[in-house]
């Protein structure tokens, strides 16, 4: 990944720009007359790492989420509660598995089935 670019002429920064006939990147200078071809086409990358607590975070805010499927035929083995939301997903080796998260909003617990 491409990091921040310096012109050689004058120290300023380069800039990204577009040669859109000759279908290329280039960093230039806003300063001077100085420009440089890229030899990477990603101008910018980010990416986004989650600790635990955001992962646990959002899916206790699924667990009130009015659209996905519930059900009232299972109980949470924590709490005791009688709803769940459910997902339908593959596990490694499984084939398809029923995925449940108790509804109770102090509780949060999953497993499956």
């Amino acid at each position: 990944m491409n990091t921040m670019k310096f012109c050689r002429e004058c120290n300023n920064i380069l800039y990204p720009k577009e040669d859109r006939d000759r279908r290329t990147l280039f960093f230039a200078c806003r300063n001077c007359e100085h420009q440089e071809v890229s030899d990477n086409n990603c101008v910018y990358r980010s990416e986004v790492h989650h600790t635990a607590r955001e992962r646990t975070q959002v899916l206790q805010d699924v667990a009130s989420d009015p659209t996905l499927p519930r059900t009232k035929t299972v109980r949470c083995a924590l709490c005791g509660h009688g709803e769940a939301i459910f997902f339908q997903a593959t596990a490694r080796g499984e084939g398809m598995t029923l995925l449940f998260m108790c509804c109770n909003p102090d509780c949060g617990n999953r497993w499956r089935e």
